[in-house]
């Protein structure tokens, strides 16, 4: 009997590390010296570490400071807790990394598509409004939204998590993103910051903002994985829409399909096919998929993302997300499986 090769389409959650992120690691791991350090060993790792900053923000195009984290969740968590300004409104379809914080701010109401109405943003304090949806790879009006949002006297957090290293960032004073996302390790991020003077310091490492000594193999890794660049995407493109016709064509729905949609991501709905069930079909054919964010899916929690969208059939609704290395071949095989779920 001859078994497939299993097949990964969960990039959305965590995408591999590329050849590039690995060699960086390595050569970080030689450079074993605290970057704090004053002696010698310690101000090469210093020197690798700014190296690795300044080529993250060229990779990026951020003329603003880098302050690098484990990840996305604690650059938001910074910007949430040390912002000068308090916090006033988050889209209704954020991460839970920014809604864990949100407290009593407003929640922005989303359209259809899951897009916010810029004019709602113009408030005086900080807003947040992601980029990308993790569900369903809507990108934001964020252009609109950071002028609404500036002339109000405001700033803005952009959740970068999952557009960084595959669109041009927007025009936010925080961004968040996580080196894992585009084909760096595990555990390393950072927060882009606009002006430091946005941001209250609370000592330790990172001019002191972060406290912690800097992971610089991480740093490093991270560095090389954007240098990456993202050609690739042109592909992706061909293969979601392959995808969504598929699909479509045989009684599925995709949704948010006629809005904006980062071309690594897209959700789906398999009428009468609970998506629990569909992750158990899927898995056991050897494909890896998820129902909504990788943070809660091990709950098949409803998604608050599709119940703010207003989508009546959360319940069977899975993400299907694209990487680098995602092949036509892929998705025929993964059109196959829904075909033979769906009966």
């Amino acid at each position: 009997m001859t078994v497939s090769p299993p097949l990964y389409l969960d990039h959305a959650a965590t995408t591999p590390l590329r050849p590039a992120a690995r060699a960086a690691l390595e050569r970080g791991f030689v450079m074993w010296a605290n970057p704090s350090s004053p002696h010698v060993a310690g101000r090469k790792a210093r020197a690798a570490l700014e190296d690795a900053r300044a080529r993250i923000k060229g990779a990026l195009g951020w003329d603003g400071e880098v302050v690098f984290t484990a990840g996305a969740s604690e650059a938001i968590e910074l910007t949430l807790t040390r912002c000068v300004m308090p916090l006033v409104a988050v889209s209704a379809t954020e991460h839970e990394a920014v809604l864990r914080h949100a407290g009593e701010a407003a929640r922005l109401t989303v359209d259809a598509d899951g897009l916010v109405d810029p004019a709602a943003c113009a408030l005086s304090g900080l807003v947040a409004v992601q980029q990308v949806n993790n569900e369903t790879g809507t990108i934001q009006p964020l252009a609109a939204v950071a002028r609404s949002v500036h002339a109000a006297g405001g700033l803005l957090l952009a959740d970068c998590a999952q557009s960084a290293g595959k669109l041009v960032l927007p025009e936010a004073d925080f961004i968040a993103i996580s080196a894992h996302k585009f084909g760096g390790p595990i555990g390393v991020g950072a927060l882009l910051v606009r002006d430091f003077g946005l941001l209250r310091a609370s000592g330790g490492q990172e001019r002191g903002y972060r406290s912690g000594t800097e992971n610089l193999p991480g740093a490093m890794a991270m560095a090389a994985a954007l240098e990456e660049g993202w050609d690739w995407l042109e592909t992706a493109v061909t293969l979601r829409d392959r995808l969504d016709s598929a699909v479509t064509a045989a009684g599925g729905e995709s949704l948010c399909r006629d809005t904006a949609r980062v071309p690594s991501i897209a959700a789906y709905r398999m009428p009468g096919r609970s998506a629990a069930t569909q992750l158990i079909r899927f898995d056991a054919m050897g494909i890896a998929v998820s129902a909504g964010s990788a943070c809660s899916s091990g709950s098949l929690r409803t998604s608050h993302v599709l119940a703010a969208i207003g989508y009546p059939h959360s319940d069977e609704v899975v993400r299907v997300s694209i990487g680098r290395e995602t092949s036509a071949a892929d998705i025929d095989r993964f059109i196959a499986a829904w075909h033979e779920v769906a009966r």
